[in-house]
């Protein structure tokens, strides 16, 4: 995986229309990431993720009617990743730590190598980060075109089997906000400390509205 993957992902998503921010205070209207069009009643149709089901660490199948109306983050990586992945689940740890007991917050973390990251694995792999439970921070297997369908066009980012990358997989360091529409409102480099003190300082603008 290349952190420079980052730049694509920086790159597609500046190439669509978005909702302009408010200014830079606490109170900031995050922009709607995305393509969007107007229907014929004159509405605008935002971008917002597809139809999900997935399984996470405990057994239990989660879908977009899990998330619905909540705030959550979400990423792709994999058990086994020798480069950023373990960066990015220790910066994502802070997100938790952070937001663990907020009702309307998640985390979906999605792994790209569901073949390797069964239930049992995902669970042994989340107690070791210190996650005992599934309330909040959902460690997810599945179909992996599926995953990788949802990866790239859903969430727009890198989501891909490629051999010639350490691991066997191609996936960027994005963390994705979601607010409780199923539309992206924010992308941060997980493997940067300062974009993700900017999450964390993020979700709030939509825990509150």
């Amino acid at each position: 995986m290349k952190t420079t993957n980052m730049l694509l992902l920086y790159a597609l998503i500046l190439g669509f229309s978005c909702k302009s921010e408010t200014g830079n205070n606490s109170t900031a209207v995050l922009p709607i990431l995305g393509e969007r069009y107007v229907d014929e009643n004159q509405d605008t149709v935002y971008h917002q993720i597809a139809d999900f089901a997935f399984v996470n660490q405990v057994g239990d199948t989660v879908t977009n009617a899990d998330v619905a109306g909540k705030i959550y983050v979400a990423d792709f990586f994999f058990t086994t990743c020798p480069t950023i992945c373990p960066i990015m689940k220790k910066e994502m740890l802070r997100v938790y730590e952070k937001y663990r007991d907020e009702p309307n917050f998640r985390i979906l973390s999605h792994s790209i190598d569901p073949t390797h990251d069964t239930q049992t694995v995902l669970k042994d792999y989340a107690e070791k980060l210190g996650i005992e439970d599934a309330s909040t921070w959902n460690f997810l297997t599945g179909d992996q075109e599926k995953i990788f369908e949802i990866g790239q066009t859903s969430y727009l980012t890198t989501a891909m089997e490629d051999q010639a990358e350490p691991g066997g997989f191609l996936h960027s360091g994005a963390f994705l906000l979601i607010d409780g529409n199923g539309r992206i409102r924010g992308v941060y480099d997980g493997t940067k400390s300062d974009q993700v003190d900017r999450l964390i300082s993020d979700i709030p603008k939509l825990l509150n509205q």
